[in-house]
């Protein structure tokens, strides 16, 4: 006869369960406040003046704060803006391409290795939602690239929240990419117009057309990944009622 699991372990286990997600809640916003309230945006505008003055290694450096700002929920905008501003429209899309990329990824690893095993023990007594995990995973580039698209959803965060899926790496990565580059290049034109980066990011100026199409772009994908997802949701779960 086999013996009932001990409730107290079984407490034990899920208390600890619910305290790392609190950790987890608590460390981002502590990460957002510092961004908001703590003086970053003047540091980030340090970093990008001492970047300007150093000639042929600014781009790697460059590149390694975009990476560390990424993984620690600091505003990328302020960063994609001002390598307009140093490297041109060219450039700066280049070594924010590439940067926005690795930071985005560094970031997907912390996520899957850190919170997927947490996230599978939670499904793994459901089978509905472990359902829908496995086809958003079969779909994972298309949701990827219409998230990256639409505004509405942080780019920072994403990046975590897709670690504790089951999108495979090469997806996530391309998708990032290739989704992520017509923000960016509109983010970098912009930072290349501006005369003095102390300025970036602090005047509202009238929209571009360039803007109001990437706009239009981002409404577009914002109700395109909606209805998709819950399609293959809604089809996964369908599968699952047919088996049972």
């Amino acid at each position: 006869m086999m013996e009932n699991p001990n409730p107290r372990e079984g407490n034990s286990k899920r208390s600890q369960a619910i305290f790392k997600v609190i950790l987890a809640i608590v460390f981002v916003a502590g990460l957002i406040f510092a961004a908001q309230y703590l003086g970053v945006r003047e540091r980030l505008l340090d970093a990008l003046e001492w970047i300007r003055g150093l000639g042929i290694w600014g781009a790697g450096i460059f590149i390694m704060i975009y990476i560390l700002a990424t993984v620690l929920f600091l505003p990328g905008s302020i960063l994609t803006l001002g390598a307009g501003a140093i490297f041109g429209v060219f450039w700066g899309s280049v070594w924010v391409s590439i940067a926005a990329t690795l930071g985005a990824t560094a970031a997907f690893f912390v996520g899957r290795y850190l919170a997927r095993g947490w996230v599978e023990r939670q499904i793994a007594g459901n089978e509905k939602f472990k359902a829908i995990d496995e086809a958003v995973a079969g779909e994972g580039w298309k949701i990827v690239g219409l998230t990256r698209l639409s505004p509405i959803f942080p780019f920072n965060l994403l990046n975590y929240a897709f670690g504790v899926t089951q999108v495979s790496l090469k997806d996530y990565f391309f998708a990032s990419w290739i989704g992520m580059m017509p923000g960016t290049v509109m983010y970098v034109y912009l930072g290349s117009v501006a005369k003095d980066l102390a300025t970036i990011g602090t005047q509202e100026q009238p929209a571009t057309p360039a803007q109001w199409i990437l706009r239009l772009v981002g409404l577009i994908a914002t109700v395109a990944v909606s209805v998709y997802v819950t399609r293959i949701a809604k089809q996964a779960l369908a599968g699952k009622s047919s088996e049972g």
